[in-house]
């Protein structure tokens, strides 16, 4: 019996998430240290003032080194928040060091909602993206919802906006996704290993 394509990233979604989470508290203070070479020599970080970064969950890659070389070189740090009437749509929030933190639906932490901390998606200059797998094409695989695939389907078809990277361990890496026609492919992925590029377009 064939498996579908949606099955097929379930499945991997499975594997992955699991493969994450087995990974010491040695494993990932290290990962997070390499990672954060590749961040801070990063061309499009470098250049960058305004950063949408994540607060790590589920085994992901600790972005907190991350944001805080972020805010001690004075560029300004953004986080996800799920959009309250937008279904399937994400805000980008400042986030500072004393941002007051909820929890959302799926129980990660976001900045309280508030206009006035709220920039549209399109004046960031870099959105690091989490992601579960990628492969060598840069193809990402997220956790189904579909929230960072509508938010970089602009820049994908115009090339205009923010950039973005993706951030993964490397046990995180498969030699080709299942994809489909509504993924947006990475141009850049950091592993703690290694720098990945892509010319997308």
């Amino acid at each position: 019996m064939q498996v579908n394509t949606s099955e097929q990233r379930a499945s991997l979604r499975k594997q992955i998430r699991q493969r994450r989470r087995a990974l010491s508290e040695q494993d990932q203070a290290l990962a997070a240290s390499q990672l954060l070479e590749h961040f801070t020599s990063s061309d499009a970080i470098i250049k960058a003032s305004r950063i949408a970064l994540y607060l790590s969950v589920d085994g992901e890659l600790d972005t907190a080194p991350l944001i805080a070389r972020c805010w001690a070189q004075g560029k300004d740090v953004y986080l996800p928040v799920i959009h309250p009437f937008s279904k399937g749509h994400l805000l980008f929030l400042h986030y500072h060091p004393k941002t007051q933190l909820v929890p959302n639906q799926y129980g990660i932490l976001e900045p309280k909602l508030d206009v006035r901390d709220v920039l549209p998606a399109a004046k960031l200059d870099v959105i690091c993206t989490p992601l579960v797998a990628f492969d060598a094409a840069g193809q990402r695989l997220g956790m189904g919802g579909g929230y960072y695939d509508r938010t970089l389907a602009p820049w994908y078809e115009t090339g205009a906006g923010a950039k973005p990277i993706g951030l993964a361990h490397d046990c995180q890496q498969l030699d080709a996704l299942p994809v489909e026609v509504w993924d947006v492919p990475l141009p850049e992925i950091m592993t703690p290993s290694r720098h990945w590029t892509w010319s997308i377009k």
